[in-house]
């Protein structure tokens, strides 16, 4: 990389979006040491310290249930070569096993999550800023199938919260940057080759721009 700094890139997209299967197809582009991520999703503020809503819920889609102190403090922490130790997120699940995820500085540091371009600092950090999106009804039945599946969670309660903070903080937080980003990705076909195809001309492309 030139000048020995690392290239920041930031992948933004709400939920449905097709986010985490983009990301893994980006980073297949790569050698292990060539890149390193770090996601919003392991900076949750725990359960316990949020307040409820009147039915019992939480509401995880708003900025400040982000540490995102720690999230500028790790991403600097990075940039200057040196190792983060994060516990990684466990979905508030008192069950599971915490594991302490050991990450590396490398040449390209992937930061991703719903809010990256609503912090401020965060966003100043970014060298290119990709944005994903889906249509409002495809995001809301992959959100569906995956909360369904993986999580257990009732359709009723996936769709309440589809409704009630999904929707307002995609739409207050993440849409207005949308046309601040370099790249915009539009995923609605579920087709990985599509995917596929697109991260590796993002690929190249940084390799030629950025890349000795």
């Amino acid at each position: 990389m030139n000048n020995n700094k690392p290239l920041i890139i930031g992948i933004a997209g709400g939920s449905g979006s097709g986010k985490t299967f983009f990301l893994n197809s980006f980073l297949h582009h790569f050698k292990h040491d060539e890149v390193t991520l770090l996601s919003q999703d392991d900076y949750y503020i725990p359960a316990g310290e949020m307040t409820q809503e009147e039915n019992k819920l939480y509401n995880f889609d708003l900025p400040s249930t982000i540490d995102d102190e720690q999230f500028l403090i790790d991403i600097k922490k990075l940039i200057k070569g040196e190792v983060v130790y994060k516990k990684e997120y466990n979905f508030n699940n008192p069950l599971a096993v915490v594991k302490i995820l050991e990450i590396n500085p490398a040449p390209i540091i992937i930061v991703e999550g719903l809010f990256i371009l609503h912090f401020i600092e965060i966003a100043k950090l970014l060298n290119l800023r990709i944005f994903i999106e889906a249509d409002e009804e495809v995001a809301l039945l992959r959100r569906i199938k995956r909360d369904g599946m993986e999580r257990g969670y009732p359709e009723d309660d996936v769709v309440y919260k589809w409704e009630n903070h999904v929707v307002p903080a995609y739409k207050e937080f993440l849409l207005p940057y949308r046309n601040s980003c370099e790249k915009i990705v539009i995923n609605n076909m579920d087709i990985p080759d599509e995917i596929i195809r697109i991260t590796a001309e993002i690929t190249d492309e940084l390799k030629a721009k950025f890349c000795s």
